[in-house]
């Protein structure tokens, strides 16, 4: 029997996506429709974009149907990554496994897309780094796109403690370095039929 692995560490969510595939985990999507409304409406296929969390996530797909040819995606899990490589095959995508709270990009990007990653950060001070993190890693004028749990959302996710946001709280969690353009509600209705509340907030790098 494999040893369980500690709680949100690499070998935490690699064991989890081995043990119940990337299709069932709770945050699944075939088709990330509010993600890509927000992204089509700043960004075209010309844009670089980076997925941070995107793991297994479909979005990468759709963006390469799209026309995309500049796209990284970040995530902890490495059997994520193998899952979303295994799905495109060879096709123009940079992969990255790393911590977020680790990670030190070697470039900028146009576009940075969280999708139910910030909100597993539950320290003040890793929210204060990310936040350090976006705004050298997206250019002047670029655009940052995250998703969390909204303040009426669950309190845990796979087993770990997430912090829960309002709109405007998200928006004070970016700082006076990001102009908020527009914030949307989801309900993401799970693999086995419940029902996830989220908050979307779409801001500009000053």
């Amino acid at each position: 029997m494999t040893e369980a692995a500690a709680p949100g560490t690499a070998e935490y969510w690699d064991q989890r996506y081995a043990a119940i595939g990337d299709v069932n985990v709770s945050w699944f999507q075939d088709a990330p429709v509010v993600g890509l409304a927000l992204i089509d409406g700043v960004a075209d296929s010309g844009a670089s974009v980076v997925d941070v969390g995107g793991g297994a996530s479909r979005l990468v797909d759709h963006l390469l149907e799209r026309g995309y040819r500049d796209l990284t995606v970040v995530d902890l899990s490495a059997e994520s990554l193998r899952a979303s490589r295994d799905r495109v095959g060879e096709a123009p995508v940079t992969w990255i496994a790393t911590d977020i709270r680790d990670w030190q990009p070697a470039r900028t990007f146009d576009l940075w897309h969280d999708r139910a990653a910030y909100h597993f950060l539950t320290d003040p001070d890793d929210q204060q780094h990310y936040w350090q993190l976006v705004h050298d890693t997206v250019v002047p004028g670029g655009h940052v796109i995250v998703a969390t749990f909204a303040d009426d959302g669950p309190e845990q996710c796979s087993g770990l403690p997430v912090t829960r946001y309002s709109a405007s709280q998200l928006a004070v969690a970016m700082g006076e370095r990001f102009t908020v353009l527009e914030s949307q509600s989801e309900q993401h209705t799970t693999p086995t039929g419940g029902t996830q509340s989220f908050v979307w907030v779409l801001a500009r790098r000053i």
